[in-house]
This record gives C-alpha cells, structure tokens and sequence, in this order.
C-alpha cells in the first residue's frame, strides 16, 4: 500500500525549496532603466561641454559628426535619439534642450516605460549588457500587459516572475510523473508543457 502521506510531505519540501529558487532568479528591468538613465546623463554633459549656446537642434546634427563625441561610442547615438525626438523633449519650446528636460524624459521613461526605439536606441548605447536588452525586446508584447507600447520596470519584472513560475510547474508536474512511475509503471511520460509556454523565457534568457 502507497504511503501518500509520506509522499506529500517530500513534495511539500521540494515545493518550499522551489519556491526559493523562483524568488532568486528572475527578469529584473531595473539595471536596463538605470542604464538608460546614466547615458542620459553623461552624454547630456559631453554634448553640454561641446555648445556653450546649448543643445540646439543645429548642434545636436553637429554632434553626430563631433570626433570628440563620436570616439566615446555613446554620445553619437544618445545625439542622434536627441535629435530624432527634439520636439517632443524640447517642452518647453525654446529650441533648446534643457538639463531640466532631461531629467523630464528620465522621469517619464520611469514611470511610463520605454518603448522599442527606447530601448534600441538608448539601451544598446548605455554600456550595458545586451542580453536584457535582447530578452525584454523578444518577449516585448507579452511583457507590455496594458498595451500601451511601453514596458514598465513593474512589468518586466512580474513576466520574469511568471516565466519563472511557469517553469517550475511544468518541473513540478514532471516531478510528479516521475515520482509517481516508481510505484505504477514506467510508461507514465514527463509533462512537457502547453503550447503556450513558448511565450516564456528559457534559462539562458533569464541568465
């Protein structure tokens, strides 16, 4: 006769111990928004030194061809995201942008999200890793959950927890299977997942 009780108190353990492993690993955005925010801010300086009339739009367009900034391989490409999106950070109007404006858009990336161009423009640039940058582009309209075509710290940080769970219920499942043949057969076959789970992020992903 099956003991099941003994049986459950083993699975409750293995459940306990995963559950520790679902909360270490998991798809933190944090460091891709830190990132942004500090090529932000270092390239707003390199190009602020190079333009005592400031970040016009003249200058901006000169800066893409500025050896001094170009050898830096990040004030080019933070120039050219400057420059591309001049009238929407330019609030104010005045045909400069401001460290004030700056520090605007930092804000509204925080608490709005980064959109693709955002993130490929401004992420590839910041000196960072590219593997998340890579991983949140992938999986880019899952993790945007309210459509809006941004993603959020908040929301790339919860499709990493989910992934992670996900991942542990098809291991738990197979956990099951494979607890359960050494008392019936060996015909019973792991659990392989639904045909959704290819929307969730494997190991080297979330590496």
């Amino acid at each position: 006769m099956i003991d099941f009780s003994k049986k459950n108190i083993k699975l409750s353990m293995y459940n306990y111990k995963h559950k520790e492993t679902v909360m270490s690993k998991r798809l933190d955005g944090s460091s891709l928004f830190s990132g942004i925010n500090a090529g932000l801010t270092n390239s707003f300086s390199l190009l602020s030194s190079q333009y005592e009339d400031g970040l016009t739009l003249e200058n901006l367009n000169s800066a893409l061809t500025n050896t001094n900034i170009v050898n830096t391989g990040y004030g080019a490409t933070f120039a050219s995201y400057l420059t591309n999106n001049f009238n929407s950070i330019d609030s104010n109007a005045d045909g400069t942008i401001s460290a004030d404006e700056i520090q605007r858009l930092m804000s509204n990336m925080a608490t709005q999200g980064l959109t693709r161009e955002q993130i490929m423009s401004l992420g590839a640039s910041s000196g960072m890793s590219t593997s998340l940058q890579e991983t949140v582009l992938s999986h880019f309209d899952d993790i945007d959950t309210n459509k809006d075509g941004k993603v959020t710290n908040q929301e790339i940080n919860a499709y990493g927890v989910n992934s992670e769970i996900e991942k542990q219920k098809i291991e738990d499942r197979n956990r099951i299977v494979n607890n359960m043949s050494l008392y019936y057969s060996d015909d019973l076959t792991e659990y392989e997942g639904s045909m959704m789970d290819y929307k969730y992020l494997d190991d080297e992903e979330n590496s």
